[in-house]
């Protein structure tokens, strides 16, 4: 059973009081960004520890596009404790034009939450980092549920450069309960 996950509404309401829809000073969205390309799977492969995903592993999320430019998004994970399957949609919008990689998002209504992809493997669209509108926010998401060695210690790495506390990013388990 797939149950939506009350936590995963409390990301709206806290982006919201930390600074609605923009991006932490000195970050830079991608630019040359292709949403099609964008689509699909991700896995978290690492985030920070928050409310709205304590608990949760297993944790991927599908982005599809729609017809009139944004972006559909379905989290999903597994709550280990409660032994159940959470999941959420919200819908992404572009804040300057759909080749920069800045995103509105809302769980419901007009409230909005800061998406902000600042790496991305561009030749093969394979990993992301992604900032939300401050530096509590950061997730590195692939294809895959895992990353080589060496790109997750350059984007941790990377993170760092940009003021991120990344000493607090957790790793998200993978495998069980597919």
């Amino acid at each position: 059973m797939i149950i939506p996950h009350r936590g995963f509404y409390l990301i709206l309401t806290t982006l919201i009081l930390v600074g609605c829809t923009g991006k932490p000073n000195g970050v830079v969205p991608v630019t040359g960004f292709d949403a099609e390309r964008y689509t699909g799977r991700w896995y978290e492969v690492a985030r920070f520890d928050h409310i709205f995903e304590r608990g949760l592993s297993n944790v991927s999320a599908i982005y599809q596009q729609q017809n009139d430019g944004r972006i559909r998004v379905t989290n999903r994970g597994y709550h280990e404790r409660e032994g159940v399957w959470k999941e959420v949609d919200a819908v992404g919008e572009f804040t300057v034009d759909p080749s920069v990689a800045q995103l509105r998002v809302s769980l419901f209504g007009p409230l909005y939450g800061g998406y902000n992809v600042i790496e991305l493997d561009r030749a093969g669209y394979e990993y992301a980092m992604v900032a939300g509108n401050s530096r509590a926010y950061l997730w590195i998401l692939a294809r895959d549920t895992s990353l080589p060695m060496p790109v997750l210690e350059r984007l941790i790495e990377k993170g760092r450069t940009l003021g991120f506390p990344v000493e607090r990013l957790i790793f998200v388990a993978h495998g069980t309960h597919q």
